[in-house]
């Protein structure tokens, strides 16, 4: 089937979603368009067009495989108030926890401290903070139009290669959870980046105990 018929499948299907897309107006009984619906639908259906439009398997294959996995793609005002929203929701569900939650754009990041989430020099999570992942699972299966990326990071202690390893294996532990509990495994990205990028000075306990870390990152899949 080449592009052409598949867009204009697409567009059919638009058509004939955006038709159920209605609501009943609660002061005068009469149905009118569901803007929130519409809107997610459309970055759906605008976001599998430009997938199949395009060769570049190597640049558009992670969101390709959230499209095919039926995951709606955000567009224009919505993509904002979507990240407010799932914002509002972490910091919510995470206040208390030790996990910082900070917005830069429309990117969300939560920094979880590896003195709250493993042992020393360990890459297995603390039991104790099983109920904090909890929550977060909760709340991006709630809002998936996101990409999950979930970064290690190490102190300067030891070795480059031993540091990078670790960070590695870390966030591997955090991902493999998230997965577990209802984070469809297409929208993560996993990775280890060792000491590189400290957030507080190495020379001090206080210090390393900050870089080493796990840090979420959530941006939203946008058409």
């Amino acid at each position: 089937m080449n592009n052409k018929i598949k867009m204009t499948i697409g567009a059919m299907a638009l058509v004939s979603m955006l038709g159920a897309c209605t609501t009943v107006d609660p002061n005068t009984g009469e149905k009118v368009r569901d803007n929130s619906k519409t809107g997610a639908i459309i970055g759906a259906v605008v976001g599998a067009a430009a997938g199949y439009a395009s060769n570049d398997k190597s640049s558009v294959g992670r969101k390709n495989a959230i499209i095919g996995a039926g995951i709606g793609a955000l567009g224009g005002y919505a993509i904002g108030d979507y990240m407010d929203k799932q914002q509002a929701e972490l910091r919510k569900k995470l206040e208390g926890t030790g996990v910082t939650v900070a917005r830069n754009g429309d990117e969300i990041v939560l920094n979880m401290p590896g003195d709250i989430t493993f042992e020393y020099n360990q890459d297995t999570l603390q039991p104790q903070f099983y109920s904090v992942l909890n929550d977060v699972s909760k709340v991006l299966s709630d809002y998936p139009s996101t990409y999950v990326d979930v970064i290690g990071y190490a102190d300067s202690t030891g070795s480059d290669a031993y540091n990078l390893d670790l960070s590695q294996r870390r966030a591997n532990s955090a991902a493999n959870y998230l997965s577990g509990h209802g984070v469809a495994s297409q929208r993560l990205y996993v990775t280890g980046m060792g000491e590189s990028n400290p957030i507080a000075d190495n020379s001090t306990p206080e210090g390393r105990a900050k870089n080493r870390r796990v840090e979420i990152k959530l941006r939203p899949v946008t058409a």
